[in-house]
């Protein structure tokens, strides 16, 4: 029987560069929060341990696939840890919503929901923290989804700590470009001396997000969007781009603003949230979308 899975999206509500180690890796600090809106796994058990996907993306091989990465690495650990029931398999599909390229970590969020999720169905018992360190491997992004708490992350994103933001309301708009993150962090002019504050300091800060000026440079779509955006709220990019938002303190006044959107920039409005969806769904406390 096919299950479904929430596959949120996340927002960086401020991306500090703080330096560039000597493996060519940037340090940072930045604020992840998640939001109800995102995209949907879909898995369906297999008893003859073959992994299926039943949606590929064009351009992307099968081997690359962050959903099908995901599935066979859980597979090997819970194969190696003995925790893995005979015959277990699955297919999986995704019905995407997040563009590619946008920001909002769809990719990192699928592949940490399909660890969760698989082991769940599977029964396999991994802790969260051996599903984290799964992710780590196939993403910087994947284990903030895995723990599914909103969190201050540090070093390369990959020291969180759990923080409970403002559950604001966010129009985000995608102005039709598509940003590898590549692009951004070898811009020679890109912010790489932020200093390191305290997330007590961080949070009493005016929030803001190092990349964009690169984003704004580099893709005159961007610029665009943002210049329109901060005549209503307070804007700025989130990740690398190309996605930005903008924040209400109420979900009407963030749809008002939507309906005035110009022809050529999409969007949605959402709300953030601290816990996310997928471990609500997981915990029962929510239906998956």
């Amino acid at each position: 029987m096919m299950t479904r899975w929430p596959s949120p999206a996340k927002l960086n509500l401020f991306l500090y560069i703080t330096g560039r180690r000597e493996d060519g890796y940037h340090t940072l600090q930045t604020l992840f929060q998640f939001v109800n809106y995102g995209d949907t796994v879909l898995i369906a058990p297999r008893h003859d341990g073959e992994l299926r996907l039943t949606t590929p993306i064009a351009g992307v091989p099968d081997e690359e696939n962050l959903i099908l990465r995901a599935a066979r690495l859980l597979m090997r650990r819970a194969r190696e840890t003995g925790r893995l029931p005979a015959g277990a398999g699955a297919d999986l599909g995704v019905e995407k919503r997040l563009p590619m390229g946008g920001g909002l970590g769809g990719g990192s969020s699928n592949a940490a929901t399909v660890l969760v999720a698989l082991n769940h169905l599977w029964q396999t018992g991994l802790s969260e923290a051996e599903l984290a360190a799964l992710g780590i491997q196939l993403g910087a992004d994947v284990p903030v989804f895995v723990r599914g708490h909103a969190a201050f992350a540090e070093g390369v994103g990959e020291r969180l700590t759990p923080v409970s933001p403002p559950e604001k309301w966010y129009l985000v708009a995608h102005p039709g470009v598509s940003i590898a993150t590549p692009v951004i962090f070898k811009d020679p002019d890109l912010p790489r001396n932020t200093p390191v504050r305290s997330i007590e300091t961080l949070l009493n800060c005016e929030f803001s997000n190092d990349c964009e000026q690169i984003a704004r440079k580099r893709f005159r779509e961007v610029d665009a969007a943002l210049s329109w955006l901060l005549e209503y709220a307070p804007s700025r990019l989130t990740g690398t781009g190309a996605c930005v938002f903008a924040e209400f303190d109420t979900e009407s006044a963030a749809r008002k603003v939507l309906e005035q959107a110009p022809e050529w920039l999409r969007g949605f409005v959402a709300q953030g949230v601290n816990i996310s969806p997928l471990q609500q769904a997981i915990s029962g406390q929510a239906e998956p979308w």
